[in-house]
């Protein structure tokens, strides 16, 4: 009997797997408790061996991409999502499929990396205002750092209004890992166009957490960067 796509996949993926590099991923994803990936698990491979062995996984289908989104290792989840990029982008007729599914399950796209993977590419072409506006407002950590990342997608567009919008939104979120993608999404805005940028931040700095800030002026010169530093002491 032939052995399904799924499995020979999960059987070179354990072939990969490094113990002591699963040891430090626990550390750096942050998974004690209390923490944000609390009870995550890890096998222990490489971000480049994760996409090699996604580039192999066209014979999987829709449903060996579930199981491996449901299981309880950290990168089988991220090889399901990279497969899922990957379809999307060549696969025109499957684009809307996959993007539903991809809503369907954002409580396993549990981790900073899992999103930023993904949702540009896969949420980033579909979302609109009103599904935007939710998961930035959802009690999901996840789902909100999915709003504003996903927005990536327009900023490559010169595009930078529900950027600026979810940010605003975001302002107030007490997670540093929100703090964070904020600041990101508004540098990579101010990359292409810094007087957007800079009305935002006119309107905003003295209210924003002081790591959204600082990640929003990281480019800036050493002047402007105190300036709008300034603003927010």
């Amino acid at each position: 009997m032939a052995v399904r796509p799924v499995v020979a996949i999960r059987e070179r993926i354990r072939a990969e797997a490094d113990p002591e590099r699963a040891k430090t991923s626990l550390w750096f994803f942050k998974t004690a408790p209390g923490q944000y990936g609390h009870g995550d698990q890890f096998l222990g491979l490489t971000v480049p061996q994760m996409r090699n062995i996604a580039r192999d996984c066209d014979a999987l289908t829709m449903r060996d991409l579930e199981t491996l989104l449901d299981s309880p290792w950290h990168e089988e989840r991220l090889i399901a999502l990279l497969v899922l990029v990957r379809r999307h982008e060549k696969r025109a007729d499957e684009r809307g499929g996959i993007y539903e599914f991809y809503l369907s399950k954002t409580d396993r796209i549990n981790n900073w990396d899992l999103v930023d993977a993904s949702a540009p590419q896969i949420v980033g072409p579909h979302a609109n205002k009103g599904t935007l506006t939710r998961l930035a407002k959802s009690e999901s950590l996840w789902e909100r750092r999915i709003a504003i990342i996903a927005t990536q997608y327009r900023i490559r567009r010169n595009d930078f209004a529900e950027t600026l919008r979810i940010a605003k939104i975001l302002l107030h979120d007490e997670h540093d890992l929100i703090h964070k993608a904020v600041g990101w999404m508004l540098r990579e805005v101010g990359k292409r166009d810094q007087e957007a940028e800079e009305r935002f931040l006119r309107k905003h700095a003295h209210e924003m957490p002081r790591t959204m800030l600082r990640y929003a002026i990281e480019r800036f010169p050493e002047a402007l960067r105190r300036h709008y530093l300034s603003c927010r002491a």
